[in-house]
C-alpha cells in the first residue's frame, strides 16, 4: 500500500505485517509527530492506531465493493516517548458484515506500552 501522499506517509507509518487477523506498522517519534513540549502527540498516536485498524479491515473486505472507514476511537496515552520508533499492533475483537472492532497496542522498542486503544471501523458500499 502507498502512503506517500496521506496524512499515514507524512509521520512515516510504515507496514511491518499484514494479515486478516493481524496488523503491525511503525511511525518515528520526532519533530513530525511531536506536541509542543517536544513529546509524542497524542493525536499522532491516533492517527498510527486508527491507521492499523483501518488497513486490518481494508484486508477483510472485497475492495471492489466495499470501502474501510472509522467510525469510533478511543485511546489511553500511558507513556511519554520523546524520540525513536512506536509500533502498532491491532488484533481484531469482532469482523462483522458492516462493522469491525480491533484492539491496539502501542509500544515502544523496549515493548513499554505507550498507548492502548480500541477501534471500530465501519464497512461501507462503494457508490459507483
Amino acid at each position: 500500500m502507498d502512503y506517500q501522499n496521506t496524512l499515514m506517509g507524512l509521520l512515516g507509518i510504515e507496514n511491518v505485517e499484514l494479515s486478516k487477523d493481524r496488523v503491525v506498522m511503525t511511525m518515528p517519534v520526532g519533530p513530525k509527530t511531536h506536541q509542543p513540549f517536544g513529546l509524542l502527540h497524542g493525536g499522532a498516536s491516533v492517527v498510527l492506531a486508527e491507521s492499523a485498524a483501518s488497513v486490518g479491515t481494508f484486508l477483510n473486505i472485497d475492495p471492489e465493493k466495499e470501502a474501510a472507514v472509522g467510525l469510533e476511537i478511543n485511546a489511553n496515552h500511558l507513556r511519554s516517548k520523546k524520540d525513536g520508533i512506536v509500533t502498532a499492533t491491532a488484533i481484531p475483537l469482532h469482523k462483522g458484515r458492516k462493522t469491525m472492532v480491533w484492539d491496539i497496542k502501542i509500544t515502544d522498542e523496549e515493548n513499554k506500552l505507550i498507548c492502548v486503544s480500541r477501534c471500530t471501523c465501519s464497512v461501507v458500499p462503494i457508490k459507483k
